[in-house]
């Protein structure tokens, strides 16, 4: 099957998959075959824009197209659920961006969907695949930064606060933990795949009760792991994985492109990716390779890390 090319459709237009679409060309068996928005005015004019075959005014037919083998979905959050369920009914499989969806229980019906009928579904967690995130990975795996004792990982920075505008909004699970607080909760869940024993949160709510800040310590016993999201204020928007022996900095690392390798103070290691494209690519080329393996889920971002990660923000958001 090395030979087949995936076909995929775009569904959404939007910022995000403009991203997605100028990394395409960096992917090998490839292609992408349709878009579908809301108006079909910003259809053609991004299918003009990246020489995109078809383009379809909303998304039945896009799920309906015979051609399309795997849809990305790149909606608001709230639309994900609905939109991955019709993708999966109708035999495509599916690359849904993060946050998957915004509730544990719309994610164990979805997993358990793609399951039966033999469906690749993955969260679109673009961070677990970057170089820079791999190489920090490799450095604690091989002891470099000697006993795991905590994580520090925060992202923030400020929006304007506006109820209506997609990020505030309530009714389309608007507010910073599903926003932003979804990359530290997730680069916790790389290092930390057990439960922490306890947790401390704090946070602040808007006027329309949208979370604005949060601040969770999460205690495994023997490590910590301190997470943090904000649109009020600019946050470090680094990460440190901090050991017995050493620690590994990396900033951004949400969109992360290197590494640092320290022991004591002395950076004795660094990492620069040599990437061409933004970091989509990577995730993108997982999972053509998973597809055409028949791969029916992520051996990176598996379904149960994207429960995880639902499980993990719940209980953020019930505290407080």
């Amino acid at each position: 099957m090395s030979n087949k090319t995936v076909r995929w459709g775009l569904l959404g237009a939007g910022r995000i998959t403009n991203t997605f679409a100028k990394d395409m060309p960096l992917v090998n068996n490839s292609v992408i075959s349709a878009v579908a928005a809301r108006s079909l005015n910003n259809a053609q004019a991004f299918a003009e824009k990246y020489a995109i075959e078809k383009a379809y005014e909303g998304y039945d037919a896009l799920y309906a197209d015979p051609d399309i083998d795997v849809i990305y979905i790149s909606t608001p959050h709230t639309l994900h659920y609905e939109q991955t369920r019709k993708a999966l009914l109708a035999g495509k499989h599916v690359l849904c961006e993060k946050p998957f969806v915004v509730s544990p229980e719309q994610g164990e019906e979805l997993t358990q969907l793609a399951k039966q009928k033999g469906l690749f579904l993955m969260e679109a967690m673009w961070t677990w695949f970057l170089p820079a995130i791999q190489k920090a990975q490799q450095w604690v795996r091989e002891g470099r930064i000697g006993e795991l004792k905590e994580i520090q990982a925060d992202f923030g920075f400020p929006i304007e606060y506006g109820p209506e505008k997609r990020e505030w909004n309530v009714e389309l699970a608007g507010g910073c933990t599903f926003d932003m607080g979804i990359y530290p909760v997730a680069l916790n869940r790389l290092f930390n795949h057990d439960e922490p024993l306890n947790w401390q949160i704090t946070g602040k709510r808007a006027e329309n009760g949208a979370d604005k800040t949060i601040k969770a310590i999460l205690d495994y016993g023997d490590r910590l792991s301190i997470l943090g999201s904000s649109f009020e204020y600019k946050l470090p928007n680094y990460a440190f994985i901090l050991g017995t022996e050493g620690y590994v900095a990396i900033p951004d690392f949400w969109c992360a492109s290197s590494a640092k390798l320290f022991n004591g103070d002395e950076c004795i290691e660094t990492f620069v990716d040599e990437r061409k494209g933004t970091g989509f690519e990577f995730q993108i080329q997982h999972t053509v390779d998973s597809i055409l393996a028949e791969c029916s889920e992520s051996q990176v971002v598996s379904h149960e890390d994207s429960l995880a990660f639902q499980r993990d923000i719940q209980r953020i958001l019930t505290a407080f």
